[in-house]
C-alpha cells in the first residue's frame, strides 16, 4: 500500500510532464526598428528550433495544421534536429512540411550541438537530406536576399557550444542591409561585441524543459542562464535577440515548467539601410 501510495503520484506526474510535451505555444513577436524613418516593408519569419526527433510529440501533419493559414516569408530552422542517424528518415516528412508551406524566399537551417553527435558520413546524410528537401545550410556563411529592392542578409554563424562559431567568416559576405542572424547557441550573442546584427534567432535552452524548482541544470549551458536569460525576447548591448524553447524535447519526452515553441517573427525592415559599422 504505501509504494502505491508513493507510485501513484509519481506515474500522474509524469504523465502531465509529458502531456506538457503536446501543449504547443505560438508566439507572434513584432520586431519593429523604430530608430529608421524610411519605409519599410514586413518580412514573416517561422522559426522552429530544436526538433529533436528522437523526443517529438507533434506528427507532421499536426504541424502542417498549426502552420498552414499562416503568411510565410522565410523558415528559420535554428538547430538540433537530431543525434541519431537512424533517426534522418524521421525527418523527411517534416521537411516535406516546410515545403508545402511554399515560403516565398526559402527556408534556411543551421546546426546545433546534438547535430554534431553525427560524425563523418551521418553527419552529411544530415546535411544532404536538408539540402535535398529544399532547406539551404549556412555553417559560418551569408546568404543575400533583394527583397522590394533592399539587401537581407541571412547570416548563419554555426554552432557556438561546440567551438565553431566563427564570426569573421560568418560576416565576410555581408552586404549593406538588414542583418538577420541564425544560430544554435544563443551565448554566441556575448562574443559578437565587433559583430553588427539587426536581429537574432536561437533555441538551445528548451526554455529550461524541467524547472522544477529551477532550471539549475542550464548553469552549465553558459552564460546566459546566469543571467536570467533561457527563452523569449532578450536584449544584450542594444541588439535584440530571440531564444526559442523549442518544439521537441531532450534526454526524456517531458516538460515541466516549460512547453514547446513555435514562433513568428514579424520584423519591419526598412529601406536603404547601410552597413553597420564593426563594433556597432
Amino acid at each position: 500500500m504505501i509504494w502505491t501510495a508513493l507510485l501513484l503520484p509519481i506515474g500522474y506526474g509524469l504523465y502531465r510532464a509529458y502531456r506538457n510535451t503536446k501543449d504547443i505555444a505560438i508566439h507572434h513577436i513584432n520586431i519593429n526598428n523604430t530608430s529608421y524613418n524610411q519605409q519599410s516593408f514586413q518580412l514573416n519569419v517561422l522559426q522552429i528550433s530544436d526538433m529533436h526527433l528522437e523526443n517529438i510529440s507533434i506528427s507532421p501533419n499536426e504541424l502542417y495544421d498549426k502552420l498552414k493559414t499562416e503568411p510565410i516569408d522565410l523558415i528559420a530552422l535554428t538547430g538540433d534536429f537530431l543525434d541519431r542517424k537512424r533517426t534522418i528518415p524521421k525527418l523527411v516528412p517534416y521537411l516535406k512540411v516546410f515545403q508545402r508551406l511554399t515560403p516565398t524566399h526559402g527556408t534556411y537551417a543551421v546546426f546545433g550541438n546534438h547535430d554534431y553527435v553525427l560524425k563523418g558520413k551521418n553527419f552529411d546524410k544530415l546535411k544532404e537530406t536538408l539540402t535535398e528537401h529544399g532547406c539551404k545550410t549556412l555553417q559560418n556563411e551569408t546568404d543575400v536576399l533583394t527583397i522590394n529592392g533592399q539587401k537581407v542578409n541571412i547570416i548563419g554563424v554555426d554552432d557556438y557550444s561546440t567551438n565553431r562559431s566563427v564570426f569573421e567568416k560568418s560576416y565576410a559576405e555581408v552586404e549593406d542591409g538588414y542583418q538577420l542572424v541564425l544560430t544554435h547557441d544563443p551565448n554566441a550573442v556575448l562574443a559578437m561585441n565587433n559583430y553588427a546584427f539587426d536581429y537574432l534567432l536561437s533555441g538551445h535552452f528548451h526554455g529550461g524543459q524541467i524547472r522544477y524548482p529551477k532550471a539549475y541544470h542550464l548553469a552549465k549551458m553558459g552564460k546566459l542562464p546566469k543571467m536570467n536569460m533561457i527563452k523569449g525576447l532578450q536584449t544584450y548591448q542594444g541588439k535584440s535577440f530571440y531564444i526559442s524553447e523549442g518544439l521537441g524535447q531532450t534526454g526524456i519526452n517531458i516538460r515541466v515548467g516549460s512547453r514547446p515553441e513555435i514562433t513568428f517573427h514579424h520584423i519591419t525592415i526598412p529601406e536603404n539601410i547601410k552597413i553597420k559599422e564593426q563594433g556597432a
